[in-house]
């Protein structure tokens, strides 16, 4: 691949340099400026306050970010380890947890700030803050040292005195090490960049609810081991140009509709203004989640960009943890995107401090809802639920030479009128009723574990067990023609219980409900949901019929059939009047017999998790 190729302005240009038989990864380039990304809209000019949070290049504790003299340089894995490392021996402040490993083996850590010991005071709230989910943005890692840094040894250690810190620097350990400076064509800096993707080619932000990889079981296992009264999951986000450098939301804002209703209006009155002013405070312009319906016509609105459960946001509110989705501006400066993250944990813990109790009340009272109906499968609105005000940059567009049509080029200038866009939200498609228990056969125990992981509470059989259940025939299910995720979705319209007597061998579960994660377990096990193990194709095997009946044997049995059975005979006739291509079809005639004979396999299409009611 020819050096000059990366010194194109213009992504087409970049793309017509790149041979097809050069398929690997460039090189990573470590602390030197990478290709020029003058196609890239300019930034406004930024003087924030924040600014003199950062030290000096002499500091003995001054990180690589602050380090670099553009303050657009993210260290390595093992670099960050080692700071840490450094930091933890001589803060007693500070230590490091391994929570797991990844695929390539890399160990997982958290680092921890508390003032209390190994077993951190219940009493205290505790901020989760995670960090390189996806790995290119990294803004939280860089956040984080610092603020752990001033923690130690710089008058912060204040901060603890009435809560605790929990920081993941990096997640997603294996994509960081996949760095390049050409990973985020979209983002300015750093100028290395950690790859989206695992070293399994997942995206962990879609794993909340399936939970496949290693590092997503192994942070359910650090929430559940510390509970945290707020999880900060930190992005950095793609899309349109706005004035906006840190945006942040959650389910519920604003007062719509929340699985943790109580939760979302905490956050509401209590969280929000706070932490706006304090980031406005510090030259920052905070707002809320910006997912354009259009990115080459920004004004035609903007949409609450699902509210799915397989995202950290969705996943919190069904699980009653309160948990808030950062996405910095991809388009502002690294250093400036650093600095609103480290604002943004300080106020977190300022304001955990001071309001906890009521915190706490809201997340008691949303773990005790049990509600008998559950929305799911949200869909975006066709039509707006308000105007919203919205902070926009100039832009125009230009007659492009390379897409052979107008596009739109945002001119980094703040537009002095504010627009007002219509917002569309979300309404369910499907509502799920609330039965009193699941029961999962033994032989799944990989959905079992992954329930467990989740921290559902569940019986295990110690002996086999007859039961009385609904068991759900699937109608007309229909397979993906294209992977997700290492997937092959199914999706099920509609479902068919059957009320049966069914033996559960010993070692299968039953998971009631009743319980603060029933409804995880219901968006899990229930088919027809977009977030269930099901949906993600990991039941294919009900999909295969077994056994079949040849003509011969088929054709005279349907004919004594027909003459048994007066009403078989008016149906068969009344599809034949009907259905003309299923009247010249002598196999689907015959099919149709077999499927009403006790020969048929019975347990066709008929998933394997029991409902009791």
């Amino acid at each position: 691949m020819r050096p000059d190729c990366f010194l194109a302005a213009a992504v087409a240009a970049l793309v017509a340099c790149v041979s097809p038989a050069m398929s690997q990864t460039p090189t990573p380039i470590a602390n030197v400026a990478p290709w020029d990304q003058a196609f890239l809209p300019p930034a406004p000019t930024w003087n924030g306050a924040s600014k003199a949070l950062l030290r000096d290049a002499s500091d003995p504790w001054v990180t690589a970010f602050e380090a670099d003299a553009a303050h657009d340089f993210s260290p390595s894995y093992a670099d960050t380890r080692a700071w840490f490392d450094r930091l933890d021996t001589a803060s007693d402040l500070i230590r490091i947890e391994q929570f797991g490993v990844s695929p390539e083996g890399r160990p997982i850590y958290a680092v921890i700030a508390s003032k209390d010991d190994a077993t951190l005071d219940p009493s205290k709230p505790v901020l989760l803050a995670q960090a390189g989910i996806h790995p290119g943005e990294i803004d939280g890692k860089d956040a984080g040292m610092m603020l752990l840094r001033d923690m130690a040894f710089y008058g912060k250690d204040g901060l603890l005195d009435r809560a605790n810190l929990i920081l993941i620097p990096i997640l997603s350990v294996d994509g960081h090490e996949r760095t390049s400076p050409y990973s985020r064509p979209n983002q300015r800096g750093p100028r290395n960049q950690g790859w989206r993707h695992t070293a399994t080619n997942q995206n962990l932000n879609r794993d909340f609810m399936k939970l496949d990889q290693a590092e997503m079981q192994a942070v359910m296992g650090l929430i559940h081991k510390y509970k945290p009264d707020l999880y900060v999951d930190i992005h950095v986000t793609d899309g349109i140009d706005y004035q906006y450098d840190v945006t942040y939301g959650y389910n519920g804002e604003d007062g719509v509709w929340s699985r943790s209703p109580a939760i979302a209006k905490w956050l509401d009155d209590a969280f929000k203004p706070d932490m706006n002013a304090a980031l406005e405070a510090q030259g920052h312009i905070p707002g809320e989640l910006v997912f354009a319906i259009d990115d080459r016509d920004p004004k035609k609105g903007m949409n609450d960009g699902g509210l799915g459960e397989r995202y950290s946001n969705g996943w919190g509110s069904a699980a009653h943890v309160p948990t808030i989705l950062i996405e910095n501006h991809s388009l502002k400066p690294h250093e400036q995107r650093v600095l609103g993250t480290y604002v943004f944990l300080e106020e977190a813990l300022k304001l955990l401090a001071e309001k906890s109790q009521t915190l706490r009340a809201a997340i008691s009272a949303d773990r005790a809802l049990r509600p008998a109906e559950l929305p799911a499968n949200f869909d975006g609105d066709d039509q707006p639920t308000r105007i919203r005000p919205f902070k926009g940059i100039l832009y125009d567009t230009y007659q492009s030479v390379a897409s052979g049509r107008p596009e739109l080029r945002w001119l980094g200038q703040p537009d002095p009128v504010l627009w007002q866009v219509p917002y569309y939200g979300s309404s369910p498609t499907l509502t799920l009723k609330r039965p009193t228990a699941y029961w999962v056969p033994s032989y799944r125990a990989d959905i079992i574990e992954r329930l467990k992981t989740h921290g559902v509470q569940m019986e295990t059989l110690a002996a086999p067990r007859t039961v009385a259940v609904d068991m759900l025939r699937l109608v007309d299910p229909k397979v993906s023609a294209r992977t997700n995720e290492g997937h092959v979705p199914i999706t099920v319209g509609e479902v068919r219980a059957e009320a049966k007597d069914w033996t559960f061998p010993v070692g299968s579960v039953r998971v009631p409900t009743d319980q603060p994660m029933g409804d995880v377990a219901i968006l899990l096990l229930e088919p027809q949901s977009s977030e269930s193990f099901f949906a993600w194709g990991m039941f294919p095997e009900v999909l295969n019929r077994v056994e079949y009946i040849e003509a011969y044997a088929i054709a005279p049995l349907a004919e004594k059939m027909l003459a048994a059975d007066p009403a078989l005979k008016a149906e068969f006739e009344a599809k034949l009047a009907a259905e003309p291509a299923f009247a010249a079809d002598g196999d689907a005639r015959l099919a149709w017999f077999y499927e009403r004979t006790p020969f048929y396999d019975q347990r066709f299409r008929l998933y394997p998790v029991g409902r009791e009611n």
